[in-house]
């Protein structure tokens, strides 16, 4: 048997430990190697690539206008820089502490309510199967496809004072009827309920896909031992989609500081004597640029949104790791 000649490498191709070039040399040519392996991944890819680089990405180059003064004739790049004084528009406003208090309390509402529904609700299509399984999972999502120009719509028709079918049921049972948008107090309700009814068929499908796979051998081996349902749910279901809550909660804190302006603006009309418990920061920041044209301070604060919410959850993701490393996001 003829002996095998060994492969012999070039200087090139031996990088020398500890040999910034050399290491950065090796590191090139395996991106190349592993780009020419998956480039068939790569080019289904480019189009959400692209996408994401043109829709997310180029945009952020206005994030510089939070510390300029704009001005139309001098562009973004030749307008003068003024620091932090356009973020004085938010902590120097009359209602600051108003609207920065409901924007956090409407966040967590719906985020602790959110989870817990959609939790329950995934649960529950867990104990289903055959035909009316599909229904259940349509009828559930379904809302979460509507705009909330159509949710306003059909807000309105539920708390219309003359014609609305809320008012129509409380006459009907003898009650006062209420003129929903010039009240304040129903409205920490109402926006919570509607934020629930809209937003949890998806997050209930996240976790029903996260239970699916789940391995059925834990749940027939409780079975032999006389676990009954619940018991299933409290110490197989539960446990194993821990990790699942606990990133989609962190990703959810991403967006404490940034509220659902559609759902503050459409639903309660935009009406002023509601304000007190529907204003949130983004309406105040719409309704300051539509009157004032202060495109300087809406950059201000849409970058300190953003800025909070990746403190939070970094913050939070810190807290999990020291918690429990492998629960953490990243």
């Amino acid at each position: 048997m003829a002996k095998t000649q060994p492969v012999k490498l070039s200087a090139a191709d031996s990088p020398v430990p500890g040999d910034p070039q050399a290491r950065r040399t090796s590191w090139i040519r395996n991106e190349i190697r592993l780009f020419r392996k998956n480039r068939e991944l790569l080019i289904l890819a480019l189009p959400g690539i692209l996408f994401k680089l043109v829709i997310a990405y180029l945009p952020m180059i206005g994030l510089i206008l939070a510390f300029k003064n704009f001005r139309y004739d001098r562009g973004i790049f030749g307008s003068e820089w003024v620091g932090f004084r356009n973020f004085e528009f938010l902590f120097k406003a009359e209602d600051a502490y108003r609207i920065i208090r409901n924007t956090l309390l409407y966040n967590f509402a719906y985020i602790i309510t959110g989870t817990i529904a959609a939790l329950l609700l995934a649960l529950l299509l867990n104990e289903l199967s055959g035909r009316l399984m599909k229904v259940y999972q349509t009828v559930l999502f379904l809302p979460f496809f509507l705009s909330m120009v159509l949710v306003g719509y059909i807000g309105n028709a539920f708390l219309d004072f003359e014609n609305g079918f809320a008012n129509k049921v409380l006459a009907f049972l003898g009650l006062p009827e209420h003129n929903w948008y010039l009240e304040t107090a129903p409205w920490i309700y109402i926006l919570p309920l509607i934020a629930l009814w809209k937003g949890v068929g998806f997050s209930t499908l996240v976790y029903y896909a996260g239970m699916t796979g789940i391995s059925t051998e834990y749940y027939e081996a409780a079975k032999l031992d006389g676990a009954t349902r619940i018991q299933m749910m409290a110490r197989i279901t539960l446990p194993l989609l821990k990790p699942l809550v606990i990133i989609l909660f962190i990703l959810g804190l991403g967006n404490i500081f940034r509220g659902d302006f559609g759902l503050h603006y459409f639903i309660p009309n935009n009406v002023g004597p509601n304000f007190p418990t529907t204003d949130i920061i983004d309406t105040y920041v719409y309704r300051a640029l539509t009157k004032l044209g202060d495109i300087n301070s809406a950059a201000a604060v849409g970058f300190l949104q953003s800025f909070v919410g990746l403190v939070t959850v970094v913050s939070a993701n810190y807290i999990v790791r020291r918690i429990d490393r492998d629960n953490a996001l990243f």
